[in-house]
């Protein structure tokens, strides 16, 4: 993984991703670098699931739209996979942030934000939250298998990029950076 950690946030343009596991801290972040850079926030998971409802999809077309649309505009930091419309994504994008929290954490993080947290950044609009053994499966075992997979995507890409190894690296960013969460 090369070490782009001290890259200054304007390097990455008006219009940021931001990938990672689940419960690494994307939403967070995205508001952060937003608020200080003046940038729409864009939560995927508010696009991909339908408001006022535990976590329920959007049918695919209506969530493709609703991406598109997203992306056309010319200032922005999206925080999430959705790895169906991450090429259109990229091709927009000016700057990419792939956070890598170890799987332990993002379990932790998932069950106190569940159990815990209400008012969080990136949830849904009026919806409610539980723990899911769709979600802990996916969490244990499907991102670990991902990991390397979005590090050699965005390796290969020819935009200005910050991997972020570890919730430390997180913390170092934000005071490098000098964002508020």
């Amino acid at each position: 993984m090369k070490d782009t950690f001290f890259m200054k946030l304007a390097s990455l343009g008006p219009r940021i991703c931001i990938v990672g596991p689940s419960n690494s801290g994307k939403s967070t972040l995205a508001e952060a670098i937003a608020r200080k850079c003046a940038l729409e926030p864009v939560h995927l998971d508010r696009l991909y699931h339908l408001p006022h409802t535990d976590w329920e999809p959007r049918p695919t077309q209506e969530f493709t739209a609703l991406h598109d649309a997203a992306i056309a505009g010319e200032r922005w930091v999206m925080d999430g996979n959705y790895s169906s419309c991450m090429p259109q994504r990229l091709r927009r994008a000016t700057g990419v942030i792939l956070l890598d929290i170890s799987t332990p954490l993002s379990l932790l993080r998932y069950l106190r934000r569940t159990w815990f947290e209400r008012d969080r950044r990136g949830a849904l609009d009026g919806g409610r939250d539980s723990v899911k053994w769709a979600m802990i499966h996916h969490i244990a075992v499907v991102t670990p298998r991902n990991r390397r997979r979005y590090v050699e995507m965005i390796e290969g890409l020819d935009l200005p990029t910050v991997m972020l190894p570890s919730a430390a690296a997180i913390r170092r960013c934000y005071r490098r950076w000098e964002l508020a969460r």
